[in-house]
């Protein structure tokens, strides 16, 4: 089923920023929901932090449970295997290569949300061709644009100001032309994320 809730209450939940936005900064609060106290998290089993490692990486890509056990138990297990790499580099590809999360390290979106609604609501094309599904799963070779008639409005104009930002080394994003060339895959040196994915792996392993 999906969340409807208050963003920022999963943040407090998991004691991490799951959206990479200031707006979910939980040094705001850290009290746990429901807290009165300003205790933290009572002492977890082992079985705790695996299943807390997999929440968090699952809600920072706003995915369902089924997509993503479906995500590290089978696509990026059989990768792994396939191509000689690990598999919880292979986790952590597949959810960048995610068509939302390569719009998100593009900075085309300020969040996974605004990203994901882009692509939902039918602003980009892929090789040419209007797309609007989000899990759709990018490779070396595709190009990525925002359609024509969309850049001059508010939301795209911006963009090309955005001078500061760095893209990832795996894409190619011209800010001007609002276009972004998807050069190789996602390196993993340069995917932070604030959990242990072996644990993610290891927590599909023993369900």
């Amino acid at each position: 089923m999906k969340y409807t809730g208050p963003k920022f209450k999963r943040c407090r939940r998991e004691k991490v920023n799951l959206f990479w936005s200031p707006k979910y900064d939980v040094r705001k609060r850290r009290a746990l929901p429901g807290q009165k106290s300003k205790g933290g998290m009572s002492r977890m089993s082992e079985y705790g932090k695996l299943l807390r490692n997999k929440q968090v990486l699952k809600r920072m890509y706003l995915l369902s449970e089924k997509q993503f056990a479906k995500l590290v138990t089978n696509i990026s297990s059989q990768y792994a295997k396939n191509n000689d790499i690990s598999h919880d580099a292979a986790v952590l590809q597949f959810l960048e290569r995610r068509l939302d999360a390569t719009i998100l390290r593009a900075w085309f979106a300020n969040t996974i949300m605004q990203a994901r609604q882009m692509v939902n609501h039918g602003h980009l094309t892929l090789n040419g061709v209007k797309h609007n599904i989000p899990s759709t799963f990018v490779k070396a070779g595709d190009l990525i644009e925002v359609r024509k008639k969309l850049h001059d409005s508010p939301l795209y104009s911006s963009i090309a100001s955005k001078k500061w930002f760095k893209a990832p080394s795996w894409l190619k994003v011209d800010a001007a032309k609002l276009t972004v060339e998807v050069l190789d895959v996602p390196q993993v040196e340069d995917i932070n994320v604030p959990v242990d994915v072996l644990k993610v792996v290891e927590f599909y392993a023993r369900v």
